[in-house]
């Protein structure tokens, strides 16, 4: 098994007298690839923002391997119009990258040419580029994304999806990534982790679409498009015994 970078145990997490998030266990080891599914309200965001240590959870711990890098891509990210900040700027900030180093990070997130542009002038799908860009300029052992495609057309989205796929192929990084876009998910992740206040089901993608939580959650017809779905990586990404599966409840959406 692969040594784990990042581990919660039994998180709860209460908010207005609800638990959002109920006992909650989770790992992502090393060349992990998992995409956290689940429907609006079920605690996704919530979860990452203790992955990264940025809220305290009521009970529960979570853990980071010592001296981890972590690269984050929040679900939101607001730019005063009136800013006039040019991408460079953005990629500098606190941030002394070698002149090389920046070229190379540009040129792999393809954002080379945006340079000089003003953040405020950006697209969807250049400023979510962009950001990837600042999430790696850090080196990190994980990159972290929080629906990162939701703002974008069909296009933006494949194309996206097959630059993350692209640079976990290259990079030596672990992916922890919530999303809604289930046809994208389902192509290119390697373990899917079903959330509804506690984890329902995980696994890979083809095994996922046939658990009975998931078929309760998504519907049949749903489950039976994800099942089409087969993966032909050549290098191991399961890793089932990092989940915890004593918590498996009734889901009612």
């Amino acid at each position: 098994m692969s040594e784990r970078l990042i581990e919660a145990k039994d998180l709860c997490v209460r908010r207005q007298g609800g638990l959002v998030l109920d006992n909650v266990s989770l790992a992502l080891g090393e060349r992990d690839f998992i995409t956290l599914i689940g429907p609006n309200g079920a605690g996704k965001s919530v979860l990452l923002r203790h992955l990264l240590k940025l809220e305290t959870p009521d009970s529960g711990s979570v853990t980071h391997k010592q001296g981890l890098r972590i690269g984050y891509i929040p679900e939101r990210f607001q730019i005063d119009p009136t800013l006039p900040m040019p991408v460079r700027r953005f990629l500098t900030l606190n941030n002394n990258q070698p002149a090389d180093a920046l070229a190379e990070l540009v040129a792999e997130t393809r954002c080379d040419m945006l340079l000089d542009k003003p953040l405020a002038a950006l697209s969807g799908g250049e400023m979510q580029r962009v950001l990837l860009a600042r999430a790696l300029s850090n080196q990190p052992h994980v990159l972290m994304l929080d629906e990162p495609a939701q703002n974008l057309d069909v296009s933006g989205q494949l194309q996206f999806y097959r630059l993350i796929d692209e640079l976990y192929e290259k990079r030596d990084l672990s992916v922890l990534m919530v999303s809604h876009d289930l046809h994208m998910v389902m192509s290119s992740t390697r373990q899917v982790v079903c959330l509804y206040h506690h984890i329902c089901c995980s696994g890979a993608p083809d095994s996922i679409a046939r658990d009975p939580e998931f078929i309760q959650m998504f519907g049949g017809e749903m489950a039976q498009m994800m099942a089409v779905y087969q993966h032909s990586h050549s290098h191991d990404h399961t890793h089932d015994d990092a989940y915890d599966h004593t918590h498996h409840h009734e889901v009612k959406p």
